[in-house]
């Protein structure tokens, strides 16, 4: 118990001092050990998802044991005289088990480590027991389920568990509700349209505007045409442009379809976005994306992303920022829920909806305080970035509605009114 009093304590902390300060790495890499056979051999360690980077490394000088995190995106932008070049300047090649590679090298092969030991008594040789120590923990899962040619996405299935969970929940709402089943199709096909379209559009306006000119169908389908066709998928989403979007796609529904007050739909559309917004965060963790801000190798929350993306900066331990909000989220859920299921606050239209929106964009505020910036910020003021300058409007509506919800109670009789 005294643990989690103490990491909330140093959360906090975290909050305000990331506002003036953020850990220094004069040379960009991080401190561990080897432990081979029992021995202990200090490393820096380094890693990047820059082709070019990776190149130049090798050519740096070092006067330290040096070990480097391969990943995916080096792998496979690597040729082989890359590889046979890390070669000569000392580096040994090894696999996921810290065994040297003998075979001849190939690029696609899944090498996972470079390691350059500074004397000969330091050297992997085969069978040797190796693993490695730090003090903080290492991030570097695989991105998906590989089915033959095709890859499951993580981020895409935590994307399908967010709608489909959500679908449950909304179903089991309608029906304490005694609203037909009918119209819970809709409210899902609109939901995932405003989604999608708003989280895309919201993206590239706030953080990406000149993609409209670079590459103008990539903004609205999942591919990339400029310098090359590549399908991609649907990256680069802003939770600010969906809320948009939902905004208006769900007034549609509600006068057009349901016929209900807006806000009795707000309400309980508030509820499932919460979770789904748990589950968006914990895509976004698997991918290693909208990372946190470098933070001491020491701290009980530092966490090391090798596959991170080196507009980030360099890789070295940082704060796991998608964790934070995705548990915040969790805990909105479940408040949310609660004071449906328990109070008589349902019954008073917009009164959810505007402590969902309090609450859920002052722990985006908040957080954006340990957080990176997420591309080139379009908004900046007072030393706040363009996800806390967003978020103010969200919370001053939040707490408008929840003033005003008191004009638009209905009763028990009239909430349960069946179609």
């Amino acid at each position: 118990m005294n643990s989690i009093f103490y990491r909330i304590f140093l959360l906090i902390f975290a909050f305000f001092s990331q506002a003036f300060f953020a850990q220094n790495y004069p040379d960009g890499m991080s401190d561990g050990d080897l432990n081979i056979d029992g021995k202990n051999v200090p490393v820096k360690i380094f890693a990047t998802t820059s082709p070019q980077e990776f190149v130049d490394f090798s050519a740096k000088p070092q006067s330290s044991n040096v070990l480097v995190i391969l990943n995916e995106l080096v792998n496979e932008y690597a040729q082989t005289n890359v590889f046979e070049n890390y070669k000569a300047r000392g580096f040994q090649v090894l696999n996921k088990d810290f065994q040297p590679v003998t075979e001849s090298l190939n690029p696609q092969k899944d090498y996972k480590y470079l390691y350059r030991p500074t004397g000969a008594e330091n050297v992997i040789t085969p069978n040797k027991n190796v693993s490695l120590n730090t003090e903080f923990k290492i991030w570097d899962p695989s991105k998906g389920i590989k089915l033959g040619p095709i890859t499951l996405h993580f981020y895409s299935l935590m994307f399908i568990l967010a709608f489909g969970l959500g679908y449950v929940i909304m179903s089991y709402i309608f029906r304490i509700d005694n609203v037909n089943q009918k119209y819970l199709e809709p409210l899902f096909t609109w939901t995932l349209v405003g989604t999608i379209l708003g989280a895309r559009l919201g993206h590239v306006i706030f953080y990406q505007p000149e993609l409209f000119k670079q590459d103008f169908w990539s903004v609205f389908l999942p591919i990339q045409t400029k310098p090359e066709f590549k399908f991609t998928g649907f990256s680069g989403l802003a939770s600010h442009g969906a809320t948009i979007a939902l905004i208006f796609t769900t007034l549609y529904y509600a006068y057009k379809i349901i016929r209900k007050n807006p806000f009795w739909v707000y309400d309980r559309i508030g509820i499932v976005v919460a979770l789904g917004g748990a589950f968006v965060r914990l895509g976004n963790f698997f991918n290693s994306e909208i990372i946190g801000k470098t933070v001491n190798p020491s701290s009980p929350f530092a966490i090391l992303f090798p596959q991170m993306s080196n507009e980030y900066g360099v890789t070295v331990p940082r704060y796991p920022s998608q964790l934070f909000e995705a548990v915040g989220y969790v805990l909105l859920f479940i408040l949310l829920w609660v004071l449906y299921r328990y109070t008589n606050k349902k019954y008073q239209q917009g009164w959810l909806f505007g402590l969902f929106f309090v609450i859920l964009w002052s722990i985006r505020f908040f957080v954006e305080f340990l957080k990176e910036p997420q591309g080139d910020e379009f908004i900046s003021f007072a030393g706040l970035n363009t996800g806390q300058v967003l978020s103010i409007p969200f919370i001053i509506i939040g707490a408008v509605v929840m003033l005003y919800s008191k004009k638009f109670k209905i009763t028990e009789a009239e909430n349960e009114k069946p179609d």
